[in-house]
Parts: C-alpha cells; structure tokens; sequence
C-alpha cells in the first residue's frame, strides 16, 4: 500500500500552514551566523590579523622605514631583550603591577561593600566613584600632569604650607614618581573594579549571612569565610584585568615622565625600539614574549583564584 502524501494533504502532527522544523532551525542556524558575522570580522581584522602580522615581523629582518627584508628568524629574540633598559624595565613594571594591583583590589572591594545596597546616598556615592572611569586615560594623565606641574599644581602650596620641602616634586625621583602615577590609576580605575566586585558582592545570598549572624560569627569571620569564598569568581576576574592593565601600562608613565626618573615600563621599551631604534622586528620580538609571559600569568591567576565548584 502506497504511503505517499496526496496532494494538499496535510501530514499527521503538522498544523495546517506551519514550517517544517529542519527547514526553521537551518533558517534560525543562517540568522545567527548573520548577526555574529560582523563581530566576526571585526575580531579577525582587528585582533587575529594583527597577531598573525607581528609574529611574522619578530621573525624578519624588518626596518621601521624599509619594511620586510626577509626572515632572520631566531635573530631578533635576544636583540629585543639586550635593550639596556630592559630588565631595568622589567622591575619597575612589576614594582608597579604589583602596587595598582593590591591598591585596586583593596580600594574597589571596600568601595563595593561600602555601596552594595542600594540607598539614595549610597546611589550617589556609585555615581561618584564611577565618574572618573568615564575619562580616558590619555586625558586623565595630561589632568594629573598638570596637578603635579611645580608651575601649575595647586597642591604644592598646601604641601608647603604644611611644612614640606620646597624642592619636593611629585615626578622629581623614582619612588616620587611610581606613587604619584598610581594615585592617578588609582583614582581612574577604582571606580570600575568597584563594579566588579559589586556585582559579585550582590550575587551572594542573603540567608549566608543570615545563617553566619545566628551562629554567632563575628563581623571578621563573616568576611573570610563567607564573603571572600564566594567572591572568587569575581576576583578572579578583576585580578585578571588589573594585572593584565598594570604589566601593558604606557599611556600614563609616557604622557607623565616620558621614561624618566627610572619609570621606564617593558611596553615603553617595545615603543623605543619600534620608533626610536627604528626596527620593528625587535619591537615584535619583544612583544611576543610579553605576550608568552601575559599568557603564562593569567592561566597562574586563573588556577590559583578560580572557585572549587568550577
């Protein structure tokens, strides 16, 4: 007996004028690839691409105004790193990673917690602490540097008239120099990993703390054992970020020091030997093992600060 469909009949368990549902998923399954092609594209021209041409110049000889004179590959690699601030670079940037890093965990967490119920005042006071991050960190420098100007800076006459040295100056030494830029992130980022930290802070459930506060844990107790623990995720992630920031950190160190005073950071090394030795492949090869080492680091972090559950 022939089981073929006449014509006009509908088949069994299929409403009259619906589609077939292969036909609406691969129809669904084009959609998405429309809606996910321009980031797509974006993200090979903007972030593969790149890379791709930056391996290829730290394995070239590649003069800044001459361009590609063919591979030398392994040649660049120890080039790069005999700059002669290079590991004097190298220790200053992680004197630095390590200072914003600690003062922004430490400074946004307890902004978090100060703000995380949501009041008028405390309403006010996210909107306050989130104003800064709105500027971008170019313009905020060149604001700071004008702060810290012994010609411009308004705070120099405080400092003296609270009995500070008149040859005090915020970029004048090393140590001078690596605070008064922190001050500046600080002040430009506190407010960003405070939202971090907030959410994650509003992700815990109430009735932890409740039970805690029954059982008769103290206010310190509370904070390791319940908060800490499960603010790991959160953590993590603006561990991540923070590091990550502070090791690339330029903009700053350049547009206030321009390298001086021993601020010199590994990314300003990378830029000297673009632009000043005029040779890209070094600069490549440099950055290719700043990227090995960022790699390296942020899996360290991951596996360190990740949550048990994961």
């Amino acid at each position: 007996m022939s089981t073929t469909t006449s014509p006009g009949v509908v088949e069994p368990g299929t409403a009259p004028g619906a589609k077939h549902p292969a036909r609406t998923k691969r129809r669904r399954h084009y959609i998405g690839w429309v809606y996910v092609a321009p980031t797509a594209v974006l993200v090979l021209l903007l972030f593969l691409v790149p890379i791709i041409l930056v391996f290829k110049m730290s394995a070239s000889n590649w003069p800044l105004l001459r361009g590609d004179r063919g591979w030398n590959f392994p040649a660049n690699f120890p080039k790069a790193v005999e700059h002669r601030y290079f590991w004097d670079a190298v220790w200053f940037t992680l004197k630095y990673t390590v200072l914003a890093t600690v003062l922004l965990l430490g400074l946004g967490l307890g902004m978090a917690m100060l703000v995380q119920r949501a009041t008028k005042w405390n309403s006010f006071l996210r909107t306050s602490f989130l104003i800064p991050s709105a500027l971008g960190l170019a313009s905020a420098s060149l604001l700071f540097y004008a702060l810290y100007s012994p010609q411009s800076s308004p705070l120099l006459p405080i400092l003296r008239w609270f009995g500070v040295s008149e040859d005090f100056s915020f970029l004048g030494t090393s140590n001078a120099a690596l605070w008064s830029t922190t001050v500046l992130i600080v002040w430009r980022y506190a407010g960003f990993y405070m939202l971090i930290l907030m959410v994650g802070l509003q992700r815990i459930p109430a009735d932890a703390y409740e039970a805690a506060v029954i059982d008769g844990a103290s206010s310190w107790q509370i904070f390791t054992r319940i908060t800490l623990p499960l603010l790991r995720p959160s953590l993590a992630m603006a561990t991540v970020l923070c590091v990550t920031g502070s090791l690339l950190a330029f903009d700053q160190f350049y547009i206030l020091t321009k390298g001086a005073q021993g601020t010199f950071t590994v990314v300003q090394v990378i830029y000297d030997l673009a632009f000043t030795k005029q040779n890209l492949g070094y600069a490549a090869a440099l950055s290719v093992i700043v990227l090995g080492a960022l790699i390296v680091i942020n899996v360290l972090q991951i596996k360190v600060l990740k949550s048990e559950d994961d």
